[in-house]
Protein backbone atom coordinates (compact mmCIF):
# COMPACT_ATOMS: atom_id res chain seq x y z
CA UNK A 1 0.00 0.00 0.00
CA UNK A 2 1.46 3.71 -1.01
CA UNK A 3 0.96 6.78 1.21
CA UNK A 4 -0.67 9.16 -1.12
CA UNK A 5 1.06 11.98 0.34
CA UNK A 6 4.65 10.97 0.03
CA UNK A 7 4.51 8.12 -2.36
CA UNK A 8 6.47 5.78 -0.69
CA UNK A 9 5.55 2.24 0.54
CA UNK A 10 4.86 1.27 3.94
CA UNK A 11 8.10 0.08 4.95
CA UNK A 12 9.99 3.06 3.13
CA UNK A 13 8.29 5.31 4.93
CA UNK A 14 9.08 3.68 8.35
CA UNK A 15 12.84 3.71 7.76
CA UNK A 16 14.16 7.01 9.05
CA UNK A 17 18.02 6.48 8.93
CA UNK A 18 20.24 8.78 11.59
CA UNK A 19 21.73 10.55 7.93
CA UNK A 20 17.62 11.46 7.44
CA UNK A 21 17.18 13.38 11.27
CA UNK A 22 20.58 15.08 10.42
CA UNK A 23 19.24 16.58 6.75
CA UNK A 24 15.79 17.34 8.88
CA UNK A 25 17.55 18.92 11.50
CA UNK A 26 20.07 21.67 9.77
CA UNK A 27 20.75 23.67 12.96
CA UNK A 28 22.46 20.18 14.23
CA UNK A 29 20.48 20.38 17.46
CA UNK A 30 20.28 16.69 19.26
CA UNK A 31 17.42 14.95 18.17
CA UNK A 32 15.89 12.86 21.37
CA UNK A 33 12.97 11.16 21.92
CA UNK A 34 9.85 13.29 23.90
CA UNK A 35 9.53 10.74 27.45
CA UNK A 36 6.93 11.82 29.08
CA UNK A 37 6.37 10.78 32.86
CA UNK A 38 4.97 7.39 33.80
CA UNK A 39 1.22 7.92 35.01
CA UNK A 40 0.77 7.23 39.10
CA UNK A 41 -2.07 4.96 39.73
CA UNK A 42 -4.19 5.98 42.44
CA UNK A 43 -6.83 4.05 44.62
CA UNK A 44 -9.79 5.66 45.83
CA UNK A 45 -11.54 4.32 48.69
CA UNK A 46 -15.16 4.37 49.49
CA UNK A 47 -16.58 5.84 52.17
CA UNK A 48 -17.47 2.38 53.74
CA UNK A 49 -14.32 1.05 52.99
CA UNK A 50 -12.41 4.04 54.91
CA UNK A 51 -14.40 3.58 57.32
CA UNK A 52 -13.49 -0.72 57.51
CA UNK A 53 -10.14 -0.02 57.34
CA UNK A 54 -9.94 2.72 59.60
CA UNK A 55 -11.85 0.70 62.67
CA UNK A 56 -10.35 -3.07 61.58
CA UNK A 57 -10.60 -5.49 64.14
CA UNK A 58 -7.81 -8.09 64.72
CA UNK A 59 -5.86 -9.47 67.04
CA UNK A 60 -2.35 -7.66 67.78
CA UNK A 61 -0.76 -9.96 70.06
CA UNK A 62 -1.36 -12.92 67.78
CA UNK A 63 -0.37 -11.37 64.63
CA UNK A 64 2.70 -10.42 66.36
CA UNK A 65 3.55 -14.02 67.19
CA UNK A 66 3.28 -15.04 63.58
CA UNK A 67 5.21 -12.55 62.21
CA UNK A 68 7.74 -13.65 64.73
CA UNK A 69 7.17 -17.33 63.76
CA UNK A 70 7.73 -16.61 60.33
CA UNK A 71 11.02 -14.61 61.16
CA UNK A 72 12.33 -17.50 63.01
CA UNK A 73 11.65 -19.96 60.43
CA UNK A 74 9.48 -21.65 62.59
CA UNK A 75 6.09 -21.14 61.68
CA UNK A 76 4.32 -24.44 60.85
CA UNK A 77 3.24 -24.63 56.48
CA UNK A 78 1.62 -27.32 55.52
CA UNK A 79 2.13 -27.60 51.85
CA UNK A 80 -1.16 -29.79 51.17
CA UNK A 81 -3.49 -27.46 52.62
CA UNK A 82 -1.84 -24.79 51.11
CA UNK A 83 -2.50 -26.29 47.80
CA UNK A 84 -6.23 -27.35 48.19
CA UNK A 85 -6.15 -23.84 48.79
CA UNK A 86 -5.17 -22.08 45.66
CA UNK A 87 -6.93 -25.12 44.02
CA UNK A 88 -10.45 -23.83 45.86
CA UNK A 89 -9.61 -20.64 45.21
CA UNK A 90 -8.59 -21.13 41.80
CA UNK A 91 -12.47 -23.17 41.20
CA UNK A 92 -14.32 -20.08 42.16
CA UNK A 93 -12.67 -17.78 39.71
CA UNK A 94 -13.53 -19.95 37.18
CA UNK A 95 -10.10 -21.56 36.85
CA UNK A 96 -9.95 -24.94 35.31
Amino acid sequence: MTDPISGLGRAQAQINTASDKAKNNPAGEAVTAKSSAPVADELVLSDTASTALANAEFDTEKVAKIKAAIEAGSYPLDPERIAESFASLESMIGGK
